[in-house]
């Protein structure tokens, strides 16, 4: 008889234990399966400007764009698109996380470049000489090492507050020039150089700030590279018409230069 009555409490622990994994998997797996949809936060470069076919609204939202491409590709279950020309951080904060929620899956992001002023940056070099873009970019290198930082944390921790089950891809920018490329006008070399090493110094904190929040860093330089202004074939625009599409990726720039580093990452 005690032989039988463990053997049968045994059993009936056994079949406890193993409802609950089952249960406990069940929750589980559900829970992965409802996070699966996409929002795609940032600015220019996450909405596509430069990549054409926007959708007529004052954040020129490309069909072209990263987001738009990985949506086409993976068809999540639902699709947020909120990265807006011209976006800070705290625009982000303000306007663009409202579509997180428990059920986000993922999260794409490029942010910062605004913060620190690379257009403006960019004006001055094509517009006053080399000598004020040096000075410029050496003002924009000094608010990315000293403000930025704490303006990334603010967006990060918001997207991990509201979307605790979400991967986050925090996108980074490519360099923007081919140093002793094909370029026969334009800025100054020693103003490309300095473009690129802002571009790096950008590069550099988001990426640490990304991993400090347990996110994946997408680093596009490489896939750029041989891509930048002056190199020939190139998926950046240089000075442009209309203006605002100038020093961001074209189409192919998306396709070619974002969308994979997205994809191996996501």
């Amino acid at each position: 008889m005690k032989l039988r009555r463990w053997a049968s409490t045994a059993t009936a622990a056994a079949v406890f234990l193993g409802l609950s994994s089952l249960t406990g998997a069940a929750s589980a797996s559900a829970e992965e399966n409802a996070a699966t949809g996409y929002v795609a936060l940032g600015d220019s470069y996450s909405a596509g400007v430069g990549a054409g076919d926007y959708d007529g609204s004052d954040c020129k939202r490309s069909a072209n764009s990263y987001p738009e491409l990985w949506r086409t590709a993976n068809s999540p279950s639902s699709f947020d698109f909120t990265a807006c020309s011209g976006a800070v951080t705290d625009d982000v904060l303000a306007g663009q996380l409202a579509p997180l929620n428990a059920s986000t899956g993922l999260v794409s992001i490029s942010i910062g470049g605004n913060d620190a002023g690379f257009g403006d940056a960019m004006t001055t070099c094509v517009t006053q000489g080399e000598s004020a873009c040096l000075t410029r970019l050496l003002q924009a290198r000094d608010y990315i090492a000293g403000t930025l930082p704490g303006k990334l944390d603010a967006v990060y921790d918001a997207i991990s507050d509201k979307a605790p089950s979400a991967k986050v891809v925090v996108l980074g920018y490519p360099h923007m020039y081919k140093l002793d490329g094909e370029c026969s006008v334009g800025i100054s070399e020693k103003s490309r150089a300095a473009v690129n090493a802002a571009s790096d110094d950008l590069n550099g904190v988001t990426a640490k700030r990304a991993a400090d929040h347990g996110y994946s860093f997408g680093d596009v330089r490489p896939a750029f590279t041989g891509h930048e202004i002056c190199s020939g074939d190139e998926w950046l625009h240089s000075v442009t018409l209309p203006v605002d599409e100038s020093y961001h990726p074209t189409a192919a720039g998306q396709s070619g230069g974002y969308l994979p580093v997205l994809e191996g990452l996501a």
